[in-house]
């Protein structure tokens, strides 16, 4: 079974975090939601969401994948956590490191993890870290690491990941359950 990490700070879009979170549950991955102290965490739009566990309790536990969603200030939580930059930093190793919205450049643009990657994200967060360069797509897969613009490509961005960690046939079987 694939495990999947979802990191959730104060202020994370919601889209971005509850799609991906639905579309691997249906694909069949095991996924742990965590907030970085208390056990629940609200949206940029007054949406709450209790975690299934706190960053510090997962310990050193490694998982195949870890998706960091948006959103300004969630984002901006998830950076200023070194915890999460080394849980991150961590899971890319040897596993896939999932970033969409503003956390690309918010997030892994302080990880290193983006050094000569083809990435993508929230317009305008690319000058945030010197020399990223952003793809114009709304969905970049570039080896181990998945990113994309913002909350329009949610769906598309939980669909990437799911084929880069259960392959092509699990995602179709999810996109025609889903009507996409």
């Amino acid at each position: 079974m694939k495990t999947v990490l979802v990191l959730l700070a104060q202020g994370f879009e919601e889209i971005e975090a509850i799609t991906p979170i639905d579309l691997l549950r249906r694909a069949g991955a095991k996924v742990t939601v965590a907030t970085l102290k208390e056990d629940r965490a609200a949206g940029a739009h007054g949406i709450t969401v209790l975690s299934d566990t706190t960053l510090e309790k997962l310990g050193d536990r490694l998982f195949d994948c870890v998706v960091l969603p948006g959103g300004g200030e969630g984002s901006e939580n998830l950076a200023a956590s070194a915890a999460v930059l080394t849980k991150v930093i961590q899971i890319a190793q040897e596993g896939v490191v999932a970033a969409i919205c503003a956390a690309p450049a918010v997030v892994l643009g302080k990880t290193g993890l983006l050094d000569g990657r083809k990435v993508t994200g929230y317009p305008g967060t690319a000058e945030l870290v010197e020399g990223l360069v952003f793809e114009d797509d709304g969905v970049v897969v570039d080896g181990n690491l998945i990113t994309a613009k913002g909350p329009a490509f949610a769906m598309d961005f939980a669909l990437a990941i799911i084929k880069k960690l259960f392959g092509d046939e699990k995602e179709e079987q999810i996109r025609l359950g889903i009507l996409r």
